[in-house]
């Protein structure tokens, strides 16, 4: 039996994001609550249409998030250009924007080893006075896009889609009140959106309850407002998060020193 088996799982990520997270999660007999604490919509499509326009111009066109493929190709097919042109290749933080890029038809020439911003550069190979399209949200962080111009690359990076924080029902917070065992986070903004939701509650709920994160720039963020970080798995993916909360609970089940309940 999983030692997630009964165990009340947070996830705030998009509610339109959090279902293949929640299956996993809930496959393992965790009972999730859905918690979202943020929501994205779509920016202003005068400047991504421009982009679109010129492609030809890239060398490459980076993606550092799901969301940013979503939005991105949206405006590609209302365009009417329907495909990235032949000549520009693409480069995916992660797997699993790089398999939504598959699912929509894209060719994937390169994923970093490691699923963040910074490391995509070692993956392009020689970018020297190249062009780079790295559609984006409009928190996206400017490390990435830092990385790459030291590379010498030229970056235009292009906002897709906006993040905001949204406001929880009564019933999300009375499943809170009911008591959790852990709280997930999968993006900086998730976390910051929490805190800022539940004001002088979030410090003593988190206190609390094992705080799971997806990756370093998470835990960054969660560490900087003085929070630690339970759990993080070497995988930056959900799959590889609901595996680590399962090892973590396991592993206090087992008595195992300096484990969170």
């Amino acid at each position: 039996m999983s030692a997630l088996a009964g165990r009340r799982i947070v996830i705030t990520r998009p509610r339109q994001q959090a279902a293949p997270f929640a299956a996993l999660l809930e496959q393992r007999g965790a009972r999730v609550i859905m918690f979202p604490t943020i929501m994205t919509r779509a920016a202003d499509a005068a400047a991504v249409d421009r982009a679109i326009a010129d492609l030809e111009a890239y060398a490459w066109v980076v993606f550092p998030s799901a969301n940013a493929v979503r939005y991105f190709l949206d405006r590609l097919a209302a365009s009417g250009r329907g495909r990235l042109p032949a000549s520009v290749r693409v480069a995916a933080v992660g797997s699993a924007t790089a398999a939504l890029l598959v699912d929509g038809g894209v060719r994937v020439d390169a994923v970093p080893a490691e699923f963040v911003g910074t490391a995509i550069a070692a993956a392009l190979g020689d970018v020297r006075d190249r062009r780079v399209l790295l559609p984006r949200a409009d928190i996206g962080r400017d490390e990435t896009v830092a990385t790459v111009e030291a590379a010498g690359a030229r970056v235009d990076a292009i906002t897709v889609y906006h993040t905001v924080p949204t406001a929880p029902d009564a019933a999300d917070l009375a499943a809170l009140a009911e008591g959790v065992d852990a709280v997930t986070f999968t993006s900086p903004s998730s976390f910051l959106s929490f805190l800022g939701l539940l004001g002088d509650r979030a410090r003593p709920l988190l206190g609390h309850v094992t705080i799971a994160s997806i990756g370093p720039v998470t835990s960054a963020a969660i560490r900087a407002a003085g929070f630690p970080v339970h759990v993080e798995p070497a995988q930056h993916t959900t799959a590889a998060l609901a595996a680590a909360l399962d090892t973590h609970f396991a592993s206090h089940a087992a008595g195992v020193a300096g484990d969170r309940p």
